[in-house]
């Protein structure tokens, strides 16, 4: 991916910890790394299809200048969602925020944060077999979709399948989405889990009935294993109906661990 650099552009904004800082105001100091393809307007000479680093710059001005937080943490991280919904050529952002003579009572030049923040891929699958099934997966689509920090990208045709794990039961209405994501995979676990609750959805037996059920398939190439966090997910070679919808909306999308396509993996069931 292609950089557009802006070095130690000055702002004067009223970010501490302190309520003078607040009040009174003082100089900060940040850098940006703008990660977007610039071969199309290197090619063509037209600004339209690059990053207009003096927009950028102006924008990261009136932000920080128009919003006060303690923590430079909290300017870093606030900037970078926005600069990333504001521009969309833009994939990725560092972010780096320096603060001279901060008033610590000791001399220093600065301190700074630094942070890095992208969108990320991910894939969903959706599932329901109680209640209004069809109505339980729009609305997890456009929960999603309601979010700042989320863009949905595809959606799958639904297909009703028979409950998997030995469990009776109602078929289930089954599907897959493709996601455009600034959260981490736990953050979006925890997104995810947020909108099950809303439909009430009970724990109560394993592979049993559910009003709403979102499992994480991939995000991005990563491999993740933790306690309650598994990536790529670990059956879903072996569900029909997380494949046959995979392979609809990404059939060329690669499981990071065999390598093979969702086309393939599906045709292999």
């Amino acid at each position: 991916m292609d950089k557009i650099k802006i070095q130690n552009l000055e702002v004067f904004a009223k970010h501490g910890v302190f309520p003078e800082e607040n009040v009174l105001g003082q100089k900060f100091v940040i850098s940006a790394v703008l990660y977007t393809s610039t071969r199309k307007a290197g090619v063509t000479d037209e600004l339209s299809h690059s990053v207009n680093y003096g927009e950028v710059s102006h924008y990261i001005k009136n932000y920080v200048e128009g919003h006060t937080w303690k923590l430079l943490e909290s300017v870093v991280e606030h900037l970078a969602e926005e600069i990333l919904l504001h521009f969309p050529l833009l994939n990725q952002v560092d972010l780096e925020i320096k603060k001279p003579w901060a008033p610590i009572g000791l001399p220093l030049d600065t301190v700074s944060v630094e942070i890095s923040r992208k969108w990320h891929t991910a894939y969903i699958a959706l599932g329901s077999n109680m209640g209004d099934t069809k109505g339980f997966l729009d609305f997890a689509v456009q929960m999603l979709e309601n979010r700042s920090d989320c863009q949905v990208q595809m959606v799958s045709d639904y297909l009703v399948t028979k409950p998997y794990g030995g469990v009776e039961q109602d078929d289930f209405l089954n599907g897959a989405l493709e996601l455009k994501t600034m959260l981490d995979p736990e953050e979006l676990l925890d997104a995810l889990h947020e909108i099950e609750k809303a439909t009430h959805r009970e724990r109560k037996i394993h592979w049993g009935p559910r009003t709403l059920d979102l499992d994480i398939l991939l995000y991005d190439d990563l491999v993740l294993d933790t306690k309650d966090l598994h990536i790529p997910h670990a059956e879903m070679h072996l569900r029909d109906f997380v494949l046959i919808p995979m392979a609809q909306i990404a059939p060329w999308k690669r499981h990071p661990l065999t390598g093979k396509t969702m086309e393939e993996m599906k045709n292999n069931l």
